[in-house]
């Protein structure tokens, strides 16, 4: 079995992507997106992240999240919102995907795939890549045709603070480094 191991930095800001089962496309589904919505509410009650950017996509979702000061645990969030919805929305959501003999096992649900994609910021550098990646997604998976098309993205508010222009991607395609979303 493999070992993966996580930088775990207190304070730290992550950049996460997390893909249902099987590429099920159900987080863009009312319900998805309303279950997802309160579980970040329910998990940052006791544990706090600040979200800098979100996307969510039908089958997964990129995001930003900055630990407090002396916090370096990214795991127990995810575990925890991908363990709110399952057990309160599953139903609801209504995949109707066998699970693995190893996922029955293990008790999980057909929701969610086991693992998540987490990379620690390194420097603005790198946070500005992230932050462009996760806003173009959806126009790199051909869901619009621009950024600000697309309903489920942080980069509304951004623009409205003044971190993104107004058009930013609408007439040029944008360069994200190949190393970015790939880490």
């Amino acid at each position: 079995m493999p070992n993966y191991r996580r930088l775990y930095v207190f304070q730290g800001t992550y950049f996460i992507t997390q893909v249902t089962y099987k590429r099920q496309q159900w987080l863009c589904s009312e319900t998805g997106r309303k279950g997802l919505r309160e579980a970040i509410e329910k998990v940052r009650e006791k544990y706090f992240f600040s979200i800098d950017a979100f996307i969510l996509l039908p089958d997964h979702f990129h995001c930003l999240f900055t630990l407090p000061e002396n916090d370096d645990n990214i795991s127990v969030r995810l575990k925890l919102i991908k363990t709110y919805v399952s057990k309160h929305y599953k139903n609801d959501i209504g995949v109707d995907v066998k699970l693995s003999r190893s996922g029955e096992r293990r008790g999980e649900s057909n929701l969610w795939q086991r693992r998540f994609w987490e990379h620690c910021i390194r420097n603005e550098q790198d946070l500005i890549a992230h932050y462009d990646y996760i806003h173009y997604n959806p126009v790199k998976h051909g869901l619009c045709n621009s950024p600000q098309d697309w309903p489920y993205s942080s980069i509304h508010r951004l623009i409205k603070q003044g971190v993104y222009a107004a058009d930013w991607g609408k007439n040029d395609k944008i360069e994200i480094p190949e190393n970015i979303g790939k880490e």
